[in-house]
Order: C-alpha cells, then structure tokens, then sequence
C-alpha cells in the first residue's frame, strides 16, 4: 500500500522543524513533536497561521541534540537551548513584541488564524466570527488541543499521491511536502490523488506503530508562506480549495490534504517502512 518517504519533527510550534531517519512513537504522538510553543503575555500561543503576528517563526528551526535537549537556531544562525533566557529576548525583537518559550500550555490558551477569502479555507460559521485584530488581520481566535500545543491531532500524514495530483493541478506551485508540516510522509507509489479520503477510521500499522485515522487535516493560509528555501506562492492553497473541499465533522466542506491520526500503539517508525491498511479501528 505504501512506504514512509519521509519523517519530520517539530520541537517548537510553528518553527521550521528536522528530518528524521526514525521516530519514537510515544501517546502523544512523535517523541519531542510540539513540546514547546513560543507565547506572550496575552496568552496567545504563537502559531504562523497568523502571518502578520508569528510568521517569523517560521524562519527559526527547532530540534533535539545528541541528549535529547530542544535546541532553537534563528535567522541569523544564532543557536540557543530553549532553557536559555537569551533565547527569549532575541526572539521578542524579532517578533517586535514580548515572547517567550514554553512547555507549559496556558489554561486560558488562545490560538489566532488569519482566515483567507477562498471559500472552503474557514468554516462559515467561525467565518462570522472573524474580528480584525491589531495588526489589521481579518482572524479567528480558538484553543489548542487540551493540555498540548498540537492543533487537533497528534500525528499528520501526507501522502504523495495527493501532492503529485496537486502538482497536475497547479503546475505553477511547488508542492513540496514540507509546506504542509507533516510527521509522515508516505509514499502510495504514484496511485490516484488523495487514497487517504478512504482510511477514515481505519487502523494503519507504520512499522512497529498503530495509528487510527481520524479525519481529514484542514488548511490554513501556512503551505502559502516561504518555508526555509521554498517562497511564498499564495496560489497553493487556492488550488487545494478549488479541487479537494471535503466534510470535516460537522463544519462542513473544507479544503483539506493530508490527515490527522491518533495513536493506538506506541512503537519506532523507520524511513522505507511499510504501511498497511488494517480496517476499523
């Protein structure tokens, strides 16, 4: 059915995150994945679905050392250990705003998204709750996950059957997997777009891991902003909105590509492992 092509972790919510030949499987989904957000004093935790307030994050990478410490690198090739009281000050000028990091998640957490003009980008009824804010930004504001900086699910999944029927889509984008944050990556060997609209509920064993898919992965405006090498192309996610809008619970029809996943069972993940469809969970 597939392999896994690619492994990615992100230490820090809404930095770029490091590539990985394997991954520790825990509960709470890749060992080291979103433990720490960069906050400020509002309690809005930062996340580049607001451009216009944390989308310099974006230009800062997160990673674990050789000890399993979470290290941060900014624009300017500067690294710090997040423990580092430095690190927070040089990340407030860059946001131009006080921040800080943190693994610990506000009880009162606030998670503001820009919401784009296409249709599908946003469920209309959290459209009507759209306010500008400060920074002149039409937003939404809701929470993370429960006690977590994780958006929904633990675990995204992208396969390559979906980007390489977005490539025919808009040949003009680059579809680089990276724009869309996955953990995993899967490889379908070039099948039809989109095979993951039909694992909805079923099991997938990746290596020595179960995973139970949970519902598609609505996007935001961040596949359209620069990611390391990779411009901006607001075209990307105009594209996903006019040819895969699908039902997300009950919010309606949403422009989705990828899936969220739980965790059934804890296990190491390994770049080239097999993946396999396992029916109902």
């Amino acid at each position: 059915m597939g392999t896994v092509a690619a492994l990615y972790r992100y230490s820090v919510k809404s930095m770029l995150g490091e590539s990985l030949p394997a991954a520790a499987v825990t509960e709470s989904g890749f060992h080291g994945d979103r433990v720490y957000a960069v906050l400020d004093g509002t309690g809005a935790v930062g996340s580049a679905k607001h451009p216009r307030k944390w989308g310099e994050l974006l230009r800062c990478r997160s990673r674990l050392d050789d000890s399993g410490a979470a290290r941060v690198v900014l624009p300017d090739g500067a690294a710090f250990s997040v423990e580092d009281p430095e690190l927070d000050e040089r990340l407030s000028k860059l946001l131009g705003r006080q921040a800080f990091v943190s693994a610990a998640v506000p009880e009162h957490s606030r998670l503001e998204r820009a919401v784009p003009d296409y249709e599908g980008g946003v469920p209309e009824v959290v459209r009507r709750t759209a306010e500008a804010d400060s920074t002149g930004a039409t937003i939404t504001t809701g929470s993370v996950a429960p006690g977590t900086f994780f958006d929904f699910g633990r675990i995204h999944l992208v396969t390559t059957a979906s980007l390489d029927r977005m490539r025919t889509v808009y040949p003009a984008g680059d579809f680089d997997a990276r724009r869309f944050r996955p953990n995993l990556v899967v490889d379908t060997d070039h099948g039809p777009g989109f095979p993951e609209d039909a694992w909805l509920g079923s099991r997938l064993r990746v290596g020595e891991a179960l995973f139970r898919v949970v519902v598609p992965t609505p996007r935001c405006v961040v596949p359209t902003l620069g990611h390391d090498e990779l411009p901006p192309d607001h075209g990307i996610m105009r594209a996903v909105a006019r040819d895969h809008r699908v039902p997300v619970l009950d919010l309606g029809r949403l422009s989705c590509l990828g899936v969220y996943l739980d965790v059934l069972e804890a296990g190491t993940v390994r770049l080239g492992d097999a993946i396999t469809l396992q029916g109902d969970a």
